[in-house]
């Protein structure tokens, strides 16, 4: 019983932390979305339109290099509490893909290369099943 209140005060005393990082979160996720809408805009008066998707490309290139780029340098300096508004926020609403490869390489650093060789073709594979899944139903449902 004693236990449970500890455990039920440190939930409480914890709140606030929970809610600034929250925040964190979505201030960068809506400043990186932003910047991968005005990345695409400026690809494309760049390169013109195109069949190919040139800016989401470079976008998860670059979001995936600056990921790489922040961990190591994040670490390094003892910025870590800038995490979730730089990986998660930041480069998590300029690219999901930057996370993916993130995860990916920390399975492979840790020799578990099976496991990032399932994680790449389950994420790849499913994620596109599931949009077409998607697509399918909801055409069959609008349609």
């Amino acid at each position: 019983m004693a236990r449970a209140k500890l455990d039920n005060r440190k939930r409480v005393r914890d709140r606030p932390r929970m809610m600034k990082t929250l925040v964190m979160v979505g201030l960068g996720g809506a400043l990186g979305a932003s910047l991968r809408f005005l990345w695409g805009v400026s690809v494309m008066r760049l390169t013109g339109p195109s069949e190919f998707p040139v800016a989401i490309m470079m976008a998860n290139v670059l979001g995936s290099f600056l990921m790489g780029a922040f961990v190591v340098f994040a670490a390094h300096r003892g910025l870590t509490h800038l995490s979730p508004f730089v990986m998660t926020g930041l480069l998590g609403g300029f690219t999901t893909f930057s996370a993916f490869s993130l995860e990916t390489v920390t399975l492979m650093e840790r020799g578990d290369v099976g496991a990032a060789g399932l994680y790449v073709a389950l994420s790849v594979g499913l994620t596109i099943a599931g949009l077409m899944l998607g697509l399918w139903l909801t055409r069959g449902l609008l349609l």
